[in-house]
């Protein structure tokens, strides 16, 4: 390291060197340490086929904001880093990739297929790991793991069984989310709802035995060839005589009953519902409580089954087509009626998603979920921002069984063996030597691997080593925090904390801090569709890592949006330089002079105990801030306190005892800017690591006296009650607003910094005069004063001098020594007759009968303007000569 810094900040030389030296030192590492609290953060695993994008480096940048905190407060900080082996994404890269190759999956079967997987993963899971590294994440990455790797896959098989065992997981039939490309069920949390334009068709279903016939509307025609009975509700009179009859099901040509239920809102739509039990989840549910056939007109890819009659082997929306037209034939379509409504898509291939019911594997929510409910309820664990509860309790108050099993070969197989004879179901973790009911030795494993969710769901806990009872999970679980957005508090948190208490027996974490989405400029989601996604890493290689991550943090809040700025981004890399430049001008003055590690109070200057009590209470705000993940408000005083108070205040307040010889509080003055300088590089270094490490590390060669090698191993800064200077931080404030006045003065006249001019501080006040007495120093320097003289009352002043008033005094400044006099005389006599001149031509146009009769009305309005505005200004020039003429 070199004793100076390089004369302009590139963070190209700064931040890969910086970021391997901490991984070289462990700076990231944490063991078991007894003697230290731990705090510990488990990384939202980003899938092994991503990108970094926005939403991570948000995501990541409050992450590590957090744990560089509580690290250099003297915790214990593991941030546990990983991937997730994304079941259905990685299947389908792999899936892209044999196809460019002439390969179908099922010519590789399925261990060959798995190998090609393993290799895949090999070669590019670990891309979005090392951009992690780039944004300057400091993970523990000694302690990566991976869903997949033999640690969390035994977790996985563990709580399978474990949950098996106590008739929490089962196999049934239920509704499922289904993709007919993928040809696999997904989760809730891989369904995408958006709008689209649709219809309602108003269809009559004939009363059977008798005249008459109900309507229903549907958005979905084609389902109703599964309909088993259609719904009313049972206090709608209208239709109460009809409870128990049947209807004929057009097309099908079958009877189907009559059937009450209090699912069916009276006031929508016609209060008639279609029921089709094996193709919408509320309907399913109305048909348990009817006990109604449930029949799948379906097959996998979304064509028409055998159930469809005449239909079958028709593709979905052709089948739709072909419904409708034969209803019209048949006199029973009443309308079709336009509606736009949201329409599940899977989030990977876009493929309208189909609700349909099929044999799968399900958790067992009601009992679960109870724990997860009152943790909320109670406080043991909270959201950040509070108002996100309502969405966890919307979601876990309402939840359905948990379908866990996908028709995919890459993930964790379900460990479920049949057997070939009995058919029994034997659950174990490996293969079993023999049927458990009939003995028989052939079985075959279940073909079907888990919902990606379902290992994510123990990462808290698995990524510790459970099911061991290691000692990393006895002392850093339960974790501290989750930082994750809000799009997936129901899916993976939800998941989570019911996993956390079932199977260790308390809370995953204590708090979840929840971000919003980087939009583009315009409020914009990012997409792929829309082309205005923003690359992160083309944002570091332009401005560096800490100007993308400053830029991030900036104005953000818990909970809100926030719109992505390059021109933000560029004022962050500005901020960065400021905060070079300052401390390379610091260490340049340290360089000519040897300091103490402590400072003679008797010598610090009510200018320097301003900046030491303006930095203590930065140090108290900014800390309880970060406390309470205001992490937006905090780096926002910093910032303020960094760019306006030390460096375009005090470093300009002490440059004239740095530069003089004989001042002997000079060295109190270095003392100050040094020890303010790490505070202020300190209180920053979560938001912007890399450059107050290069800056931090660059002043210990000088010094050799900071306490630490490297900033990010330095003790958090604490609030000292001996720097707590409220006199004279209020006496400074007085003097700021008397050089803000004497500027404003100054700027309203043209007067240019280089003149200087005589300042006069008049006040009755003898406190306030010494305040500017003891002050002259930098007083004169801020204010461009030749002469500072301070007096309690006006004798000596010239009439003609300007003022400025601050509380308790009035500032004068003679007006000869703001303006020449003789320049300013000859510069108003060239106005004068300029002026003379305009005038002269406005006069003679305005009592120009010709032009007065033939010029339209907005003309003469201009022209009486201008005499107005001509006339005002020949006023204050005249009254200006005759006031310096005298």
């Amino acid at each position: 390291m070199e004793k100076e810094l390089a004369k302009t900040y590139d963070p190209r030389n700064i931040e890969e060197k910086q970021y391997q030296k901490w991984v070289d030192k462990k700076y990231f590492h944490a063991e078991v340490d007894r003697s230290k609290k731990p705090f510990t953060i488990v990384i939202p695993p980003p899938n092994i086929t991503g990108q970094l994008h926005m939403g991570h480096a948000l995501d990541n940048t409050m992450q590590d904001i957090l744990i560089r905190f509580k690290r250099m407060q003297g915790y214990n900080a593991l941030w546990q880093p990983g991937t997730d082996h994304a079941s259905i994404a990685t299947e389908v890269k792999i899936i892209e990739q044999l196809k460019k190759e002439g390969i179908e999956k099922e010519d590789l079967g399925r261990e060959g297929f798995l190998e090609r997987a393993w290799k895949w993963k090999d070669e590019y899971g670990g891309r979005i790991i090392s951009q992690l590294k780039k944004l300057g994440s400091s993970c523990d990455w000694d302690r990566e793991r991976f869903t997949m790797d033999e640690g969390c896959s035994e977790a996985v098989n563990e709580v399978f069984i474990k949950l098996y065992k106590k008739g929490y997981i089962y196999k049934g039939s239920r509704i499922i989310n289904w993709c007919p490309i993928c040809q696999t069920s997904i989760s809730d949390a891989e369904v995408e709802h958006e709008e689209q334009a649709g219809h309602f068709w108003h269809i009559k279903y004939p009363i059977a035995g008798e005249e008459g016939f109900v309507e229903i509307a549907t958005t979905r025609p084609e389902t109703m060839l599964g309909d088993t009975a259609v719904a009313v509700h049972p206090d709608d009179e209208r239709y109460q005589h009809l409870i128990g009859k049947k209807v004929i099901l057009p097309i099908v040509n079958k009877e189907i009953p009559i059937v009450a239920d209090s699912y069916v809102d009276k006031e929508f739509g016609t209060g008639v519902v279609k029921i089709t039990p094996a193709h919408d989840p509320n309907d399913f549910e109305v048909g348990k409580r009817h006990n109604l056939p449930e029949i799948n007109i379906m097959n996998d890819d979304a064509t028409i089954n055998e159930f469809g009659g005449k239909y079958a082997g028709m593709d979905r929306y052709e089948a739709r087509k072909l419904i409708v037209k034969e209803l019209q034939e048949l006199g029973l379509l009443v309308k079709i009626e336009d509606h736009v409504h949201n329409v599940g898509i899977h989030d990977r291939c876009k493929t309208t998603v189909e609700p349909l019911i099929k044999q799968q594997w399900f958790v067992r929510m009601d009992e679960l979920i109870k724990p997860a409910i009152e943790a909320v309820k109670s406080g043991e664990i909270q959201f950040v921002p509070e108002r996100f509860d309502k969405i966890y309790f919307n979601w876990a108050e309402n939840i359905r069984d948990w379908c866990i099993s996908r028709q995919l070969w890459w993930g964790h197989r379900i460990p479920a063996y049949y057997c070939d004879k009995c058919g029994e179901v034997v659950v174990t973790k490996s293969a079993p030597e023999a049927c458990t009911k009939c003995g028989h030795t052939h079985l075959h494993q279940d073909e079907d691997t888990l919902d990606t969710w379902f290992s994510s769901a123990l990462w808290p806990f698995s990524t510790l080593g459970w099911p061991e009872k290691t000692e990393d999970l006895d002392y850093f679980y339960p974790t501290d925090v989750l930082v994750t957005g809000y799009d997936i508090i129901f899916f993976w948190v939800l998941r989570m904390v019911f996993s956390g208490y079932e199977h260790m027996g308390q809370k995953p974490f204590s708090k979840v801090l929840i971000h919003g989405l980087v939009r583009d400029s315009q409020g914009r989601k990012m997409s792929k569709s829309l082309g205005n996604g923003i690359d992160p890493l083309e944002v570091i290689d332009k401005y560096g890592a800490d100007a993308l991550r400053f830029s991030l943090i900036t104005g953000n809040a818990p909970g809100n949006d926030m719109r992505f700025y390059w021109e933000r981004v560029e004022a962050s890399r500005n901020f960065a330089n400021k905060v070079w430049n300052a401390s390379r001008f610091i260490m340049m003055n340290l360089e000519k002079a040897t300091i103490g590690k402590t400072i003679d109070e008797k010598l610090l200057t009510i200018a320097d105990k301003w900046i030491l009590s303006k930095a203590n209470t930065l140090v108290k705000e900014a800390t309880e801030n970060m406390e309470s993940f205001e992490l937006g408000i905090a780096v926002q005083k910093i910032y303020d306190f960094i760019w306006e108070e030390f460096c375009d205040w005090y470093i300009e307040m002490v440059k004239p005892r740095l530069y003089s010889e004989t001042d002997e509080t000079k060295a109190a003055a270095l003392w100050t800017l040094k020890h303010v300088l790490v505070t202020s590089l300190q209180l920053l270094h979560p938001y912007m690591p890399f450059v107050t490490e290069e800056i931090y590390c660059t002043l210990q060669e000088l010094s050799g006296d900071l306490g630490a090698e490297s900033i990010m191993i330095s003790k958090w800064p604490e609030f000292n009650d001996s720097y707590s200077y409220t006199e004279e931080a209020e006496a400074v404030e007085l003097i700021k607003e008397a050089v803000k006045g004497i500027r404003n003065v100054r700027n309203e006249m043209n007067v240019p910094p280089s003149r200087k001019a005589t300042v006069i501080v008049v006040s009755e006040n003898a406190s306030i005069r010494n305040i500017f007495t003891d002050s002259k120093v930098f007083f004169a320097t801020l204010g461009y004063a030749s002469e500072v003289f301070v007096q309690a009352d006006k004798t000596g002043i010239s009439e003609d001098a300007v003022s400025t008033v601050i509380p308790g005094a009035v500032i004068y400044i003679p007006f000869a020594d703001l303006v020449d006099i003789e320049k300013e005389i000859e510069r108003l006599q060239k106005e004068k007759i300029r002026l003379e001149g305009e005038l002269k031509r406005v006069n003679g146009m305005l009592a120009n009968p010709n032009f007065i009769n033939k010029a339209p009305e907005s003309k003469l309005a201009e022209e009486r303007a201008k005499l107005e505005k001509y006339t005002d200004m020949m006023k204050q020039v005249t009254e200006r000569l005759e006031h310096l003429s005298k």
